[in-house]
Parts: structure tokens; sequence; C-alpha cells
């Protein structure tokens, strides 16, 4: 039962990174995982035999949402955005109570340090939602015609990527949306899904994922440090980039569906889903 919720957590994790403006670190705080998933990557060798257990499970829900879920979330957020947005934002709302329980009493809580830690953390998600605003997207790279230096490249964004993708609040398939590799590396999932080019597709995904994996890994030991080290004033940091979420989420979804409509039954069924999405993180927290 145990492994079934670790993979049920790791798939959400997975659709996050999926939507741009949504973070894969933000559902993993929401769900209960955060500490565990950077420290079990971070003392890999360490701990073998129970990080393995813990991860195996996870990297598989992530694995397996991103290969199944890649086209349906991208159909269902290029067709219904709102909804989409709205079930992502519950998500998010619904971990929170449990988030607060981590500084709630603590010493560091009265300190205005902080609360100048959470303003940053805040202000650096809503600045990037903006992004596409101030330096507009990349182009498309063409994944299909690179070369050794295309393929360099394309290892170092995937580090880039990870890195993003791991931070709460902050979103690697926005990221990759600036710099102009996000839709490219879907349509390879897509095509590799349905047996396309399936050589050259394992290429340029398994050079993208070994630079995903070493950005992982460069990351959690940072953060497996912060939280040591100053664990509750990294849950204030923390806490910043999850409310920031809260209005970064429908930023992104505005900017990347300029002149959305609100239809007013996608709207009441985006309210259904937000609520559903919330009792989902509240009860998957507790797990």
């Amino acid at each position: 039962m145990k492994n079934l919720i670790l993979l049920v957590k790791g798939f959400f994790m997975g659709i996050a990174n999926i939507i741009p403006g949504v973070s894969g670190g933000t559902i993993a705080i929401i769900l209960g995982i955060y500490e565990q998933f950077i420290a079990s990557i971070s003392n890999f060798f360490k701990n073998f035999k129970e990080n393995l257990k813990f991860l195996v499970p996870v990297a598989l829900g992530i694995g397996l949402s991103i290969l199944i879920m890649s086209g349906v979330i991208n159909y269902s957020y290029e067709h219904f955005p709102l909804p989409t947005m709205l079930f992502f934002v519950g998500l998010v709302i619904g971990g929170i109570p449990m988030l607060c329980k981590n500084v709630k009493g603590k010493k560091e809580s009265k300190e205005i340090s902080s609360y100048v830690i959470a303003l940053l953390t805040f202000s650096l998600v809503i600045f990037m939602a903006c992004s596409e605003l101030i330096f507009g997207t990349g182009s498309e790279v063409n994944l299909a015609s690179l070369d050794v230096s295309g393929y360099i490249i394309l290892f170092l964004v995937g580090v880039v990527a990870a890195a993003t993708m791991v931070i709460p609040g902050i979103s690697g398939s926005l990221m990759l949306m600036l710099l102009g590799y996000y839709y490219p590396v879907i349509r390879t999932i897509n095509d590799l899904v349905k047996l396309n080019n399936i050589g050259q597709n394992i290429l340029i995904l398994g050079v993208f994922g070994a630079g995903v994996l070493i950005g992982i890994v460069l990351i959690s030991k940072l953060l497996e440090m912060l939280f040591a080290k100053y664990n509750t004033k990294t849950y204030f940091g923390v806490l910043g980039f999850i409310f920031a979420s809260i209005i970064a989420i429908p930023i992104s979804t505005f900017l990347e569906n300029k002149g959305m409509e609100i239809i007013f039954s996608h709207a009441i069924v985006g309210v259904v889903l937000l609520i559903v999405g919330a009792l989902i993180s509240y009860k998957l927290g507790d797990k």
C-alpha cells in the first residue's frame, strides 16, 4: 500500500512538471515527500536499500505520468486551460495547512529575517511567472537535426531544467519554454510513445534525461544542506514559493492562452476540480 501511495504521489509530480507554470517540487512539498525525496537522491549510496525502496515507486510514477499523460495533459491544457489550471491551484492550496505545521511555534517564526526570506522567494516565483512578458519565449529548437554541440547544449538544458523542477514554485516546463525546448521535448516524448523514430528519439531523450539526472543530484545536495542547517528558515522560503504558486499558475496559464475566454461551464468545472485537487493533496499529504 505504501508503494502504491508513493507511486501516486510520483504520478502527480510528473504531471506537474509537464504543465508550464506548475512545479513538481511544489507538488512534492504539498504531498509530504519533498525532504525525503531530496535526501534519498543526495545520499543515494549511503543507505542504498532504503533509498531505492523509496525512489523506485516515486520515479516510476513520474515516468509513467510523463509517458502516459503528456499528450492528455497538453490537450486538456490547450482546450480546457481554466479547469486544468484550477485543479493544480487546488493541489497547492490543499497542502498549505501541512506546510504551516513545519514552522508553527518555532523560534525562527518570530524573526523578521524568516519573513524576508519568504518575501524574496515569493517575489522570485512571480517574476519567473511574468518572465515571458519580459523576455518572450525562445525560438523552438529542431531536435531532429542536432550536431555534437547541439547535444551538449541539450544536456546542459536538462541540468538547468532539473534544478528548476526540484525547487518548489519554479516551473521546469516554463524554463524549457523560455529556452525554446519545451514543445520539441514534448513532441519527442509523444513520438516515442507512438514508436516513431525510436533510435533517434531515445538518443535525444537519453541525453536530455542524463542532464536532468545530474541537475537533480546537484540541487538535491544543496537543498538537503539547507534543510539540515536552516530547517525553519528554509521552510519559510518554501512557503513563499508555495503561496506565490497560487498566483503564478494562473498568470502562466493566461500568458500561454492569450485571449482565453472564460466559459461559464468551464469555470464551474474548474471550481469543482479546485476543490477536488485541494482534497487530494490534503489527504495524500497526511499519508
